[in-house]
């Protein structure tokens, strides 16, 4: 990434935040490292210094400011091939996945070589892989002393670290500091985890969450007083989450059980790619005019496959009998959820379970044979690994896996694209509601229509949406 030192210090002098967790700035008499928007006093210009990412700071030694808090900024968004790598390769190791594995498994989930990954991810974030999961993890734990009352070993662990004592060494080595010296929150172990996510304003909260209301599955999510609710589960970890909007403070709130605790990064990773909140809304309303408005955030997926089965269940019929059909799917054979608020009961059903179903026991519950027949096979290709529904995964490659499968067709794979696969430029153009909001059905024109929004047409496509909703 290139980083004009003089563009770069405007935007820190103006507090822009546009470019919140674009780049931060070390400052070279302090050896602390800022985001855009820290409210303490600018330093000279001499002084400072710009990464592309906190990692790169950090590498450099700069210690990570305590009032800006670099932990908490957004993501970026990217649109070309390397930079979209390189992005999904930092979701994915920020919600965990090299304690999974390591680069190479990491690669090759990302259908790249571990060569190829490690030179694209130190161009975008001027560190390796290895260096940023590092770092991703001191940040979540400095986050989690600040905010929450974990022990220092249920920080650790949350964090991603295996050993308490790794954790102390690196944590002093590179910050300076002990654990236990930035502890802000004392008291008795608390029931639920608070974090705050951040955003680059404005943000479309009542739109996004409108959306996701209309499509709430009944005993999975609900939307009361503001907020989104919904159960998780994640590997052996079990428990629900909640998400409100603090826009006074550029951020997302979230609540999640402690139960999730083991699960936090990849819980919260989740909730970046639901929010969309690794969006340029400047970058997207520049390129659409007046349809890109304020905020404007694409409704990404929780879980991949969750989502894929919801669209091939939504195939041909309205919204309302789609929740219906999925609340069935949910309550016959979702695993139970204890102790989640009023409403939320059951976790959606995972790949393997669907996969082990046969397609008469998925009729039983009203849906057709033959999309019995596709949701089966949709579950078996993602559960053998044949299908990653992740963002990162190949575009092409995935659809044209998912088109391969009887009752998967254009729009089914495009908006499983939009959501699942988090593709900026998906855009299903057969879909009835963009016909009725564009006043045609000609593909042709569609299409033609749709040219100039290139590369965001999925922002287009909410967009249309959200305007036959509030017609």
């Amino acid at each position: 990434m290139n980083l004009d030192p003089a563009q770069c210090y405007r935007a820190l002098l103006s507090h822009d935040p546009r470019f919140d967790g674009v780049f931060f700035v070390g400052v070279s008499s302090t050896a602390i490292y800022c985001r855009t928007v820290c409210p303490a006093r600018a330093p000279r210009a001499e002084r400072c210094e710009y990464f592309p990412s906190a990692a790169a700071a950090e590498r450099e030694g700069y210690r990570p400011c305590l009032r800006c808090r670099p932990e908490m900024a957004p993501g970026n968004a990217r649109v070309d091939a390397a930079g979209r790598l390189a992005a999904a390769a930092a979701g994915r190791i920020e919600e965990g996945a090299l304690g999974e594995g390591g680069v190479e498994r990491l690669a090759r989930g990302l259908g790249v070589t571990g060569r190829h990954l490690r030179r694209v991810v130190r161009a975008e974030y001027g560190v390796s892989p290895i260096e940023l999961a590092q770092t991703q993890r001191l940040l979540l734990a400095k986050r989690l002393l600040t905010d929450t009352t974990l022990s220092v070993t249920g920080v650790a662990h949350a964090s991603g670290f295996r050993s308490v004592r790794r954790f102390n060494a690196l944590f002093r080595s590179r910050y300076r500091l002990k654990p236990r010296d930035i502890r802000r929150t004392h008291g008795a172990p608390q029931a639920t985890l608070a974090c705050g996510l951040a955003y680059r304003p404005p943000f479309g909260w009542d739109d996004l969450l409108r959306f996701l209301e209309k499509r709430a599955v009944a005993g999975v999510e609900t939307v009361r007083g503001g907020r989104y609710l919904r159960t998780v589960a994640l590997g052996t970890h079990r428990g629900w989450i909640a998400v409100g909007h603090a826009p006074g403070r550029r951020m997302l709130r979230v609540e999640v059980a402690a139960s999730l605790a083991p699960a936090l990064p990849a819980v919260l990773g989740r909730v970046k790619r639901l929010f969309d909140l690794a969006a340029e809304p400047r970058r997207v309303a520049e390129h659409l005019g007046a349809m890109g408005r304020a905020g404007l955030r694409v409704p990404g997926a929780f879980d991949g496959f969750e989502t894929a089965a919801r669209v091939v269940l939504g195939q041909q019929i309205s919204v309302a009998a789609a929740r219906t059909l999925a609340g069935r799917l949910v309550r016959e054979f979702g695993e139970a959820v204890s102790g989640a608020p009023e409403g939320l009961s059951h976790a959606w059903p995972g790949a393997a379970r669907v996969a082990a179903l046969r397609p008469a026991r998925l009729a039983a519950l009203g849906i057709v044979s033959a999309r019995a027949r596709c949701l089966g096979a949709l579950a078996r290709a993602a559960a053998d690994g044949r299908i990653a529904l992740a963002p990162g995964a190949s575009v092409e490659e995935t659809q044209a896996r998912l088109r391969a499968i009887p009752g998967i067709g254009a729009w089914t794979a495009e908006v499983i694209a939009l959501r699942a696969l988090g593709w900026p430029d998906a855009f299903p153009h057969t879909d009835l509601g963009i016909r009725r909001a564009l006043g045609t059905d000609d593909s042709e024109t569609i299409l033609a229509t749709a040219e100039p929004w290139r590369p965001w047409r999925a922002y287009a496509a909410i967009a249309l949406w959200n305007s036959l909703e509030e017609a």
